[in-house]
Parts: C-alpha cells; sequence; structure tokens
C-alpha cells in the first residue's frame, strides 16, 4: 500500500472514529436515561467494552501465537494512553467534572486490580487460573453496576427522547469507532514501517495508541457535549476491560510469559492510576493544569520508548 493511500486512509479514519463517537455518545445517553442507569454506569460497561474491541483483538490474537509481550504490552501501553494522553486532552481542552462514585467506587477499583496485575505478574507470567479469577472479577463489577443504579445528580440529560433509532446508532457508532481504530492502526504502522521504525516501538506506541484511538474520539466528543460521566467513565472503564476482561481472556487462551522489562512499565501503569484518582479527587474535577501534566507523563515515556 502507497503512503497516499495509508495517508487517505488515515484520514477518512479519523472521520469515521469522529462521527461514530458522535452516534455513540448521544444513543448511549439516552438510552441511560430509558432504562434508569446513570450515564457514568453507561460510560463505564457499554462504551467502554465498545471501545476496548481493538485491544480485545489484538491482545487475544497476540496471545495465540505465542506472542505474550505483545499481548500484554498492549494493554499496559493503552492504559497508560488512556490516562495520560487521552485523558489529559480532553482535561486540557475542556476541566472534566468528576463525582464520588467515579472517585471511591471505581477509581478504587483500578487502584486494587493494577494491584493485583502486579502481584500475578511478579514471577512474569499469567497462568490460566489467575486469568480466570480477573474474568470473574470484571463479571462481579459490571453485575454490581448493573444492579446498583446509581444515580448521578450532576449528570446533564440529552436532548430529544429515547426511541428505538437510539440502539441502531449505538451499534452503528460501536461499529465505526472500532473500524476506523483497526485501518487507523494499519496504514499508521504501515507508514512507520517506512520510516525505519522497528517492531517493538511501533507496537508499544503507535499500535497502543491506535488501539486507543475509540477512547480519545468518544471520550473527546463527550467532554465537548458536557458528557463528562461518559467521557471520564470511557477511560475508567476500558482501562478496567483491558485488565480484567482483555488480559483475562489472552489468558485463558494461553498462558503468557513476558520479557523482565515489563515489569517497569506495570509500576509506572500502578502509579499512574493512583496519580489520576488523587487528581480526580482534588476538587472533583481534572483541571486544565493536571490534564498538561498527564500529556507530559505520557509525553515521557514515549521518549523513553523511542530511546
Amino acid at each position: 500500500m502507497s503512503v497516499t493511500v495509508d495517508v487517505v486512509v488515515i484520514i477518512l479514519s479519523i472521520l469515521a472514529l469522529w462521527k461514530g463517537a458522535d452516534f455513540l455518545v448521544e444513543a448511549a445517553a439516552r438510552i441511560a436515561v430509558r432504562f434508569g442507569i446513570s450515564q457514568l454506569v453507561i460510560g463505564l460497561t457499554i462504551v467502554a467494552f465498545g471501545t476496548s474491541a481493538p485491544e480485545l483483538v489484538v491482545s487475544v490474537l497476540a496471545a495465540a501465537r505465542s506472542q505474550a509481550d505483545i499481548s500484554v504490552g498492549n494493554i499496559v501501553g493503552s492504559n497508560i494512553f488512556n490516562l495520560g494522553f487521552i485523558l489529559g486532552t480532553v482535561a486540557l481542552l475542556r476541566t472534566i467534572k468528576t463525582s464520588s462514585p467515579l472517585v471511591y467506587r471505581d477509581g478504587l477499583v483500578l487502584i486494587a486490580i493494577s494491584g493485583l496485575l502486579l502481584f500475578f505478574m511478579r514471577d512474569l507470567q499469567l497462568e490460566r487460573w489467575e486469568a480466570g479469577v480477573m474474568l470473574a472479577g470484571l463479571l462481579l463489577y459490571v453485575g454490581f453496576l448493573i444492579f446498583k443504579k446509581q444515580e448521578d445528580a450532576a449528570e446533564e440529560l440529552p436532548e430529544g427522547e429515547f426511541n428505538k433509532w437510539d440502539i441502531l446508532r449505538l451499534l452503528g457508532g460501536l461499529c465505526a469507532v472500532v473500524v476506523g481504530g483497526h485501518f487507523f492502526v494499519e496504514s499508521a504502522s504501515d507508514i512507520a514501517r517506512l520510516l525505519g521504525m522497528s517492531e517493538w516501538v511501533i507496537g508499544v506506541t503507535i499500535v497502543a495508541a491506535g488501539t486507543s484511538a475509540p477512547e480519545l474520539a468518544t471520550s473527546l466528543v463527550a467532554a465537548i457535549r458536557g458528557r463528562h460521566a461518559i467521557s471520564a467513565g470511557n477511560l475508567i472503564g476500558s482501562d478496567i476491560f483491558n485488565i480484567l476482561g482483555v488480559l483475562g481472556v489472552a489468558g485463558v487462551v494461553a498462558p503468557m510469559s513476558v520479557h523482565p522489562g515489563a515489569m517497569s512499565s506495570l509500576y509506572m501503569l500502578g502509579g499512574l492510576m493512583v496519580v489520576v484518582v488523587l487528581m480526580m479527587r482534588t476538587g472533583w474535577k481534572i483541571s486544565r493544569l493536571e490534564g498538561a501534566l498527564l500529556i507530559l507523563v505520557s509525553l515521557l515515556r514515549w521518549i523513553l520508548d523511542f530511546s
């Protein structure tokens, strides 16, 4: 595929991501109101799981091919990208309001599962039974969210009322962001290879960023439209799903052993999760300054990866 074609595909992929995210966010908000579920819960579940589909495909296929470093590295890299660059970019453009459930329930779950992942990976391996525990944890978490049906008073009601087309808009939006993310990764990787970048650098930077493109588009659109619960919930939910769901499925498909160097990235991810939760608690928002700091951390990590 020529560079010109790759550039055209990247532009079309970005358009698909943006428009798909627009449909996804508004449809999800109306569905939440219709069924009495908070927009935060919708962001943490349906939206988050849908935008994490690229990570699921990449990591499970890599695990099946005995490429554990790619499988685990994609998730660790994507999660750091979500909480660093994406959350930081959204906050830099528009301050993100947070809430008590997001901090004390979902934020603490995020910290707890990062500790669980570090514990399981202490021997540089993820066994099938450990992956099974992670999947069970995901089911418990989602079940609690659905049955709790906790409302968030700070939520802004969407324009218009729910109708049957909103379900099609939701599914169409999910398909658009997933397909757009896939072609973005493929074309960007082609250009990177032509520039002489190694497969490892491509994996931990472009692939990780590309599989997070749906999260970027969805959270950015949600924040611009005032859907703070969906915007933040999408990123927190995606990280939870990536660890418990994606690595859980990948680990059940095949036990995984990773390079010793992976531990430094795992520690960085755990530390970043703690920092983000603290930021969400201070003033019940993530300010523009905090967003800039998160972007800086993400850029420094990329520099280290390239070096």
